[in-house]
């Protein structure tokens, strides 16, 4: 795989990265292109539910209310972005995968809270953002693993067992990894 062809790709933390904001995380690459990438936390639940982001937008009725929010990144925390399987597409739609799609408009919580929506959906808060090469960099010092992405492991897998998964599907087993970084 070609650093210039890392959308829909994951994102896996790698024992050496020292940020605390992506420990053992898996990252959902979003966006990758010459001026930049951003991406989405996929394995951090946080205590509020959709339910609850639901009802502060003023929107009645939701199928799922207990379903958690996940924390998609240190950026803009309050900002929400919804990943969803890619049968519908709104007002603000980005197809990330043929299988995943990213909206940001409020038409997709709309439907959510109606029953009309997607039939698999994630709810973030935050986001993850790199400039221009700094995503580059860090996978060059060994800081993320990449993996493949798809619609099961994102939303089917518990999200304990997604940094498993991710790695599973490259031939890397966690237990083998070290911090210690180094190139043949």
């Amino acid at each position: 795989m070609h650093l210039n062809d890392l959308t829909g790709s994951l994102l896996l933390s790698m024992p050496s990265l020292k940020d605390g904001n992506f420990t053992d995380g898996v990252v959902l690459l979003c966006h990758h292109d010459a001026e930049g990438s951003m991406g989405l936390l996929i394995n951090r639940p946080q205590e509020i539910t959709v339910g609850a982001v639901l009802d502060d937008m003023k929107l009645k009725g939701i199928r799922h209310p207990e379903m958690p929010t996940f924390e998609g990144g240190p950026v803009e925390a309050f900002r929400g972005f919804v990943l969803h399987d890619g049968w519908q597409v709104y007002d603000s739609t980005l197809c990330v995968t043929p299988d995943i799609h990213l909206t940001t408009s409020r038409d997709v919580l709309e439907e959510i809270a109606r029953g009309d929506g997607p039939e698999h959906f994630m709810l973030l808060l935050g986001y993850a953002g790199w400039e221009a090469g700094q995503l580059e960099e860090e996978i060059n010092r060994n800081d993320w693993l990449i993996s493949p992405a798809n619609a099961h492991l994102v939303f089917h897998s518990p999200f304990e067992q997604r940094w498993t998964l991710g790695a599973q599907a490259v031939g890397v087993n966690k237990a083998q990894l070290s911090d210690q970084v180094g190139h043949a």
